[in-house]
């Protein structure tokens, strides 16, 4: 990946992590890996686990990045999810996954929030 590429992803994070935390969620772990895979950011909502995968684009629509959250990445993150949730003891905990599109447009960032993006897929 270009550098110009990581510095989009880490301002779009930000963004969304920004954005996240105005909306009352509590960010847990940012980029959490394990060998199945990556999850952007664990956080609570309420008494909620929330596994949030942000997309971030430039000069694109908004559905563009949500479609970047394909079946594939949904069995990767739900593999990752279940992982985390087994080495910090909370299998028994309510758990969602959220999707945070954001785009850098001329007029300034676009940022969605897409609750319950998906269900569990494995």
């Amino acid at each position: 990946m270009s550098k110009e590429h990581l510095e989009l992803g880490k301002r779009g994070e930000a963004l969304a992590v920004k954005t996240l935390k105005k909306m009352g969620y509590r960010a847990l772990v940012s980029n959490y890996r394990c060998a199945l895979g990556e999850i952007d950011l664990v956080a609570r909502d309420g008494d909620t686990l929330v596994f949030v995968e942000i997309k971030t684009r430039r000069h694109r629509s908004l559905g563009y990045a949500k479609e970047a959250v394909h079946p594939r990445k949904q069995r990767q993150l739900s593999k990752a999810a279940l992982t985390y949730m087994k080495q910090n003891r909370c299998e028994n905990m309510r758990a969602r996954f959220d999707v945070v599109a954001v785009n850098f447009t001329s007029q300034g960032p676009d940022i969605e929030v897409i609750r319950n993006a998906f269900e569990l897929a494995y």
